[in-house]
């Protein structure tokens, strides 16, 4: 095939068997992919099914050089003969993201193994990387990673750019600001911005079982794109006004299939206005028994306190149709000094942050007691970004677990039982 003299050349793998890239090629510096990968992704939002990526943290080496990129080519090209589909993209902060499809999982690891083992043997990571893990590379799936890995490179753009120096604290939204928000979302499709992390049984020590998947929309995501200039969340009764219009953006969303309900149980964030709204009804009305069985209600506890009659009416609502609730939003405090039996709710969400570790005894004593104390009610350690958090979980008695670690360990296919085990055995 003839080429243009002036286009531009590749700088992805994608080799076809027989067909290798020249050494000169190889050697030229890239351009930066940031931008090119970013429109590739909201392009193909409704494609990603099925593609991984490979994030290798480059920017975290003590010392870093050109001939990094060649190793990792080198590598990656090996694979590449065995794959559906392989893209590399360089980033302007020196990582290196391959999107990829039908491949082993296990072939995919040993490259990745193999580049770290090569690039560690010289230098070393000077911190670890974003997803709180001690390695320099990191393999998941796109589709459930989506808004992370958009928000992750808009940031890259945003870091490079004038005012990357500035602290710039954003005003809060206006009522104005939020009317546009509003007439913008209506005719946005919000599946970018939905996102599902698991709730996980952590005594299960045969298979990592999953008690429910939490659907939620990316809010901070949603402002970057929608309203740039402005904290959405930064005035309480405006916030909560927009995430009453956005889940019913949400309901609406999920009235076009409910599918995804069959084998599969959700949470949905919802304010207790949106539950007993008109929205809620015709999403209800096409459920049958056995789906509304599959659906738990999170219910953020300050909502709760505000509108305690309208959490009576949900709970009455909810009893008679089959769903079941979480109260969301908890900490120790509240787990000690709340009768959630008599809240009627089926599970109850606690935040954990590294204070939890530092009880007293009597207050670790008292909180482990309620824990224990409640026959009808599970509770759900969340936002666990380490492992700390699991082990505070199996130490309390708490047996479902959410969280950024949590997430981590799975994507290594490993069990929950085991990282905590081996978790266990570093601090002894």
């Amino acid at each position: 095939m003839n080429r243009q003299p002036n286009a531009p050349k590749r700088d992805w793998v994608r080799v076809k068997p027989g067909e290798r890239s020249s050494a000169n090629a190889m050697n030229e510096k890239p351009e930066y992919d940031d931008q090119k990968l970013l429109t590739l992704l909201q392009s193909a939002k409704r494609e990603v099914q099925g593609l991984r990526l490979i994030h290798l943290h480059m920017s975290l080496l003590k010392d870093k050089s050109q001939l990094d990129l060649i190793s990792i080519k080198r590598a990656m090209q090996e694979t590449a003969d065995q794959s559906a589909y392989l893209q590399l993209f360089s980033l302007s902060n020196d990582d290196v993201i391959v999107l990829y499809k039908g491949i082993k999982f296990s072939l995919i690891s040993d490259v990745c193994s193999k580049i770290e083992k090569l690039m560690l043997s010289r230098t070393a990571m000077v911190k670890r990387n974003p997803y709180g893990e001690d390695s320099l590379y990191s393999i998941m799936e796109l589709s459930l990673n989506f808004v992370n890995v958009i928000r992750f490179i808009e940031g890259l753009a945003r870091e490079s750019g004038p005012d990357a120096a500035k602290a710039e604290t954003k005003p809060p939204i206006t009522l104005e600001e939020l009317g546009k928000i509003e007439r913008a979302v209506q005719m946005f499709d919000l599946s970018p911005f939905m996102l599902n992390q698991p709730v996980v049984d952590i005594t299960n020590g045969e298979q990592n079982q999953f008690e429910y998947f939490e659907l939620y929309i990316a809010i901070k995501a949603l402002e970057e794109r929608l309203s740039p200039n402005y904290d959405i969340t930064a005035n309480k009764w405006l916030f909560s006004y927009f995430t009453a219009n956005l889940d019913n953006s949400v309901l609406k969303a999920l009235n076009y299939g409910v599918d995804f309900l069959r084998g599969r149980r959700i949470g949905l964030n919802l304010n207790l206005s949106t539950i007993m709204s008109a929205s809620f009804v015709k999403f209800d009305e096409r459920l049958t028994a056995d789906l509304r069985g599959n659906v738990i209600l999170e219910i953020n506890k300050a909502d709760l306190v505000e509108n305690i009659d309208t959490y009576k009416e949900v709970v009455d609502f909810a009893s008679s149709k089959g769903y079941q609730i979480c109260i969301d939003g908890l900490n120790d405090f509240w787990v000690t000094h709340m009768d959630l039996e008599y809240m009627a709710c089926d599970y109850a969400k606690i935040f954990w942050t590294d204070e939890m570790d530092m009880m007293s005894d009597h207050e670790y004593e008292v909180f482990a007691e309620k824990i224990r104390a409640q026959s009808n009610c599970r509770f759900i350690l969340a936002r666990c970004g380490s492992v700390s958090g699991l082990m505070f979980a199996e130490k309390a008695g708490i047996q479902l677990v959410q969280g950024r670690i949590v997430d981590n360990i799975l994507r290594k296919g490993v069990l929950l039982r085991d990282a905590i085990k081996s978790a266990k055995m570093m601090n002894d």
